[in-house]
């Protein structure tokens, strides 16, 4: 069985890579990781890890925001969370401190594990450069493609997450998540996401977070 998920998607991209069998190989190696996660989702009539699910949706986005993205810009992409679970919430202060704690480890250990994976498929520094910028999210409103990642990211929110997420967390909250979010969008990223086919209740509490 193919590791590698979205095969008909990715070999489309295949004529921007240096080598598409080491780049499919290596998208290979990070879902395969990814699907470690102990959190299980229904995709595609399977059982997978729940960073793997995502990883997919994010690489979605990214190449319908970007239909030429760069090789370190998919690379990025799906490995932006790769095995998440292995730093979990419960580990750090539940306070501000702490979050933004956990968050900024967060980054560094995915941009790390990426790295490490890139060098061991024969890949440079400068490409892995690029991606671990990325993945750290370097250049957020000056660079284009760290744009496009972090409006990937919050168009996956909003579809895939914003309504599970909502259920549980109070409205007051919810409405500044969105704000902040909206804020850190390009306007291509608000674009899609004001298209997004949400549930009535979700659509209501994005459209009042925007009216104030």
């Amino acid at each position: 069985m193919n590791r590698t998920f979205d095969t008909d998607l990715l070999e489309a991209q295949l004529e921007r890579v240096e080598d598409p069998r080491r780049f499919l190989k290596t998208i290979g190696e990070i879902d395969l990781l990814n699907d470690d996660d102990p959190k299980r989702v229904a995709m595609n009539g399977r059982n997978v890890g729940y960073e793997l699910f995502f990883a997919v949706q994010l690489t979605r986005w990214v190449l319908k925001l970007a239909p030429e993205a760069s090789e370190a810009l998919m690379l990025a992409a799906r490995g932006q969370h790769i095995c998440r679970w292995m730093i979990p919430r419960e580990d750090y202060t539940r306070d501000r401190p702490g979050y933004l704690k956990w968050r900024a480890d967060l980054k560094k250990f995915h941009a790390h594990k990426v790295s490490t994976i890139l060098e061991s498929m024969g890949y440079g520094e400068e490409l892995r450069t690029r991606v671990s910028d990325l993945n750290l999210k370097k250049g957020i409103k000056s660079d284009p493609e760290c744009q496009t990642m972090e409006d990937a990211l919050c168009l996956v929110f909003l579809e895939k997450q914003f309504a599970q997420f909502s259920e549980k967390t109070d409205e007051e909250k919810m409405i500044g998540i969105l704000q902040k979010s909206w804020v850190k969008m390009s306007e291509a990223g608000q674009k899609a996401a004001l298209g997004l086919d949400m549930d009535e209740a979700s659509a209501a509490l994005v459209k009042k977070a925007l009216q104030e």
